[in-house]
């Protein structure tokens, strides 16, 4: 059996799969058939829907909803209120599973406080970062900062989150912490 926290006032459903050192804070809520990584964080007033995937070391900030659909990959950052949407054209009275459509958070990605994340089976590329209040309405590359509505790529960042090429993508500099290069980018 797991070992994770749960705070007494969250709520999760049966057939969850949850690793250890997951902390699940105040009033969450955690649907049947999401699978949570192991030492992940869901902050205050989160809601993972059914069959989530989220994997290890992911930290999701409170008053965030991820929608069946979505996946967050290893070592994501969700910053808090952040939105997942799952249907392009909602109605209240019209519900069909075969409407949703997937977003995948990869690798080390970051999104900041409030953006959105327009769903169309969009990817949110390798340690990519999404600056808050963007909306994401296409896919954004690995390394990718965007911000803006809509989103639009003004510049690259290394896996610590330094930025190292700015709008003409002209090496500002190599990464002190990672070793990172505006040449390492372009192969990947």
């Amino acid at each position: 059996m797991a070992k994770y926290h749960k705070h007494e006032t969250a709520i999760i459903e049966e057939n969850c799969i949850i690793g250890d050192d997951t902390n699940i804070w105040h009033f969450s809520h955690v649907r049947k058939g999401a699978r949570i990584g192991k030492n992940c964080n869901l902050g205050k007033d989160t809601y993972i829907d059914t069959d989530v995937k989220i994997g290890d070391n992911v930290k999701i900030q409170n008053s965030v909803s991820v929608w069946n659909g979505v996946t967050i990959e290893n070592n994501a950052f969700i910053g808090p209120g952040a939105v997942f949407t799952n249907d392009l054209y909602p109605r209240s009275m019209i519900w069909n599973k075969e409407r949703i459509k997937k977003t995948l958070v990869k690798e080390g990605a970051s999104i900041g406080a409030n953006a959105t994340m327009l769903c169309n089976n969009l990817v949110i590329g390798r340690y990519a970062m999404i600056g808050a209040g963007s909306v994401v309405t296409k896919n954004v590359p690995d390394y990718a900062l965007v911000i803006g509505n809509p989103a639009k790529i003004v510049g690259y960042v290394c896996k610590c989150g330094n930025k190292i090429i700015y709008r003409t993508k002209t090496l500002i500099k190599r990464c002190d912490e990672c070793g990172l290069t505006a040449e390492n980018i372009k192969k990947t």
